[in-house]
């Protein structure tokens, strides 16, 4: 089969990607690869379902523009093709006097990005948005919300049909050739030639830069994170989202409360090294995932500059009381009760060997190929934002 681009992952950033190429050239002849039997089968449908707005990335960083334009995006999609959101908003709360110079630079960060619409919050101003709330300061992001990203996926998915793309689930690619007139794709389904390749493999994205030909300059690491949820009779204890400071010498945000598109109250996650790639539990042990994590250097360097974070994250993932106990920062009527075990995301991190986690969007090319390496949050808030920028890249290659 004679293509002009193939694209490798059914994900939100593929699908996009997809979206966006047949829409800015109809004719191109497009073929999407997806190892699973379903669309969005891993990060995308394991995720919590924000819609971000950007409050923290670094003011003219890829991560803040691609943002605020994939907000919008997402947004104007969901409403144009009747999938469920909801801009329902955020408080990001400070428990004590330590977190609020760092509050204050996210106001300043969430202002120069363009947010609209934020507020300054006194603790009685916190209460009447979420009663239940501590903190002596926090900031009220309305542009926040909630969706359902598989059924965004759905929708993409439609659309690339009927646009004339095509989707091909259960294939799994081993192996991309450079030839004269571009690449040969080695799948378990035969064989494809196409013009243009783009990878947006997630969890095995390091792999299919490697199955190029090319050695990736960052390795993924997988990290589980564990989500908690509250109990019926208890979920009136939160209303929408609430979010903790963050603490830049930590590299994960810490635990926070979402409210579900389809209902429900989910807390969590943690963040804990997974031992497979799809590792959605202590017990999936996957022997060549665990082994090329524990063989990198960049993992220990990493564990190295955290001993105490990491360890932490262990000992709460075993712990629902100490969970619990992290929760109670940001709502301290939420009792060890009030949780049940929820569900469970691998989140692909990219890091270098020296141990430092990849925080922006990372992209390897080569002739005739683009590697999505890297697409952290808010990579599916911006994944319309992501597709857009990928296709121009890609048509101009085209001609």
């Amino acid at each position: 089969m004679n293509c002009d681009v193939v694209i490798v992952g059914g994900g939100i950033v593929g699908l996009a990607t997809a979206h966006r190429l047949l829409e800015a050239r109809p004719q191109t002849r497009l073929l999407l690869l997806e190892k699973e039997p379903k669309l969005a089968a891993h990060q995308t449908g394991n995720n919590s379902g924000v819609l971000h707005s950007g409050l923290y990335y670094k003011p003219g960083s890829e991560k803040a523009k691609l943002s605020v334009s994939g907000l919008q995006q997402m947004v104007a999609f969901c409403r144009n093709h009747g999938v469920a959101y909801e801009q329902c908003g955020k408080i990001v709360v400070a428990t004590d006097e330590s977190e609020l110079p760092r509050l204050e630079n996210l106001w300043q960060r969430g202002n120069a990005n363009g947010l609209q619409g934020l507020r300054k919050l006194t603790p009685e101003q916190i209460r009447e948005i979420e009663p239940h709330a501590a903190g002596i300061a926090a900031i009220h992001v309305p542009q926040e919300g909630i969706v359902d990203y598989p059924a965004v996926c759905e929708k993409l998915g439609e659309l690339i049909r009927k646009n004339g793309g095509e989707i091909r689930l259960n294939t799994r690619v081993s192996k991309l050739i450079s030839t004269a007139n571009g690449w040969t794709v080695e799948t378990n389904a035969g064989e494809f030639h196409t013009r243009t390749v783009i990878t947006c493999g997630g969890l095995h994205a390091d792999r299919l830069v490697r199955a190029s030909g090319q050695k990736p300059r960052v390795k993924i690491v997988p990290f589980r994170g564990e989500y908690y949820k509250i109990k019926p009779s208890r979920q009136n204890l939160v209303r929408n989202l609430i979010y903790p400071v963050p603490d830049p010498n930590f590299p994960f945000l810490g635990v926070h409360f979402t409210r579900l598109i389809h209902g429900g109250i989910e807390a969590g996650p943690n963040a804990v090294l997974a031992f497979a790639r799809e590792g959605y539990r202590w017990t999936n042990i996957n022997l060549r995932d665990l082994a090329e994590s524990l063989c990198f250097p960049g993992l220990w360097k990493f564990l190295a500059a955290y001993p105490t974070m990491c360890g932490y994250e262990v000992h709460r993932s075993f712990s629902r009381s100490e969970f619990c106990r992290s929760l109670q920062k940001l709502v301290p009527d939420i009792r060890q009760d009030d949780l049940e075990t929820g569900g469970a995301g691998v989140r692909a991190q990219a890091m270098t060997a020296d141990g430092r986690l990849v925080e922006d969007f990372h992209f390897e090319e080569g002739p005739g190929i683009l590697h999505v390496v890297n697409a952290p949050s808010p990579a599916a808030t911006a994944a319309l934002a992501i597709g857009a920028k990928i296709s121009e890249k890609i048509l101009t290659q085209l001609g």
